[in-house]
């Protein structure tokens, strides 16, 4: 397919513009132009246009019903038009053009096979506000895994894309920052990605069995049962990439073992795919005792959120420290995520980034 950019442009007078509200081809061709939903903009010099070919493409971009212009409407508060295959913006200066970036990296983004989905625009304007130059291509088309039901895994920041790349390329890889960032789950796919190429003989999942805050009390069953509480999230990371059956005979064969971390101690994992979830929850001593069991083959990647430990008051996390020793050891690399690489609901960014201002207020009160 075309690797050749939209163009973008002031707008200028056009007569395609009555041409594509009659439901003629712009150019004159006998295909109807798509219709939609938001009309043409008055020609102006705060207008820019996106002059697109492929009238399926343009379809896709839009969203059904024109969802993906309502999102950057709503996001960066412009007017969106479209004749034809041509697509008018106007509002403030720097709002329209990076929502004429957005678009028109998307539009390439579809060039190249990949669907856009409605979070993807809200993404890609995340990225866009924070890099200009930043190519969604780069990003939305480095495809880790496809999952159940055929969902293509890819990252969706410009953090994410860095935190892949320090996977491939380093044996530990410590990922530090808020809920909602993919830490977990894109090292969760990478993983069962790299054991379904037999890079890894297996993938081991496992997390500290600590209480978030609130007593639990006596729980009934076996030592399995009594722990499965605390690993249930990444069970349901791993049906949410595998399928049940699937998933099944893989925990069944050992190629996908889920266990506390108390389970580690004496071990070697060789030829492995380790995963260390809510490592903030980890004393110093248990980082030590996880970090030395990696064996000849393996790879680690450590991921937590050092602002929610569940520690008992006064206990140091171990993430808190090893950050702080290993910093400067070579092949070891950190990625931090901040509230701009959330990947959940949009409101939860502004959560993180409220709690974070009330933390730092609290902090210069108290000095």
């Amino acid at each position: 397919m075309s690797d050749q950019r939209p163009s973008v442009q002031t707008a200028a007078p056009l007569a395609r513009a009555a041409a594509g509200r009659s439901g003629a081809r712009p150019d004159g061709g006998g295909e109807p132009a798509v219709e939609r939903r938001h009309p043409p903009l008055e020609v102006g010099p705060d207008v820019v246009r996106l002059e697109l070919k492929d009238h399926r493409l343009v379809h896709e971009l839009l969203g059904h019903h024109d969802e993906h212009l309502k999102t950057v409407e709503r996001v960066l508060g412009v007017r969106i038009g479209v004749s034809g295959s041509v697509i008018s913006i106007a509002g403030d200066a720097v709002e329209r053009e990076l929502a004429a970036r957005a678009l028109g990296e998307l539009y390439g983004v579809l060039e190249h096979g990949y669907p856009v989905y409605p979070s993807d625009v809200d993404y890609a304007l995340r990225i866009l506000a924070g890099d200009h130059n930043a190519r969604l291509r780069d990003i939305f088309l480095d495809t880790i895994y496809i999952a159940a039901h055929k969902r293509v895994i890819t990252p969706k920041s410009v953090m994410q894309k860095a935190y892949i790349d320090a996977i491939r390329n380093h044996d530990i890889v410590f990922a530090i920052g808020p809920a909602g960032t993919g830490k977990t789950y894109l090292a969760m796919a990478m993983g069962i990605a790299e054991v379904l190429k037999q890079a890894f003989s297996r993938i081991i999942l496992t997390r500290p069995a600590v209480e978030a805050g609130e007593k639990l009390g006596f729980l009934p069953g076996d030592l399995a049962e009594k722990v499965n509480p605390y690993l249930r999230p990444l069970y349901d990371a791993l049906h949410d990439m595998v399928d049940f059956d699937r998933a099944r005979k893989m925990l069944e064969r050992g190629t996908i073992e889920v266990a506390p971390l108390a389970f580690m101690r004496g071990r070697t994992l060789n030829d492995s795919f380790v995963i260390l979830d809510e490592a903030q929850n980890t004393t110093p001593e248990q980082m030590k005792m996880f970090l030395t069991r990696l064996g000849y083959g393996s790879k680690a990647v450590i991921t937590g959120d050092i602002t929610q430990t569940d520690l008992p008051a006064g206990k140091v996390s171990g993430l808190r420290e090893a950050q702080r020793i290993l910093r400067d050891v070579a092949g070891i690399q950190f990625v931090h995520f901040s509230e701009r690489d959330v990947v959940r609901h949009r409101l939860v960014q502004d959560i993180i980034a409220a709690y974070e201002r009330a933390e730092s207020s609290a902090e210069r009160s108290g000095s």
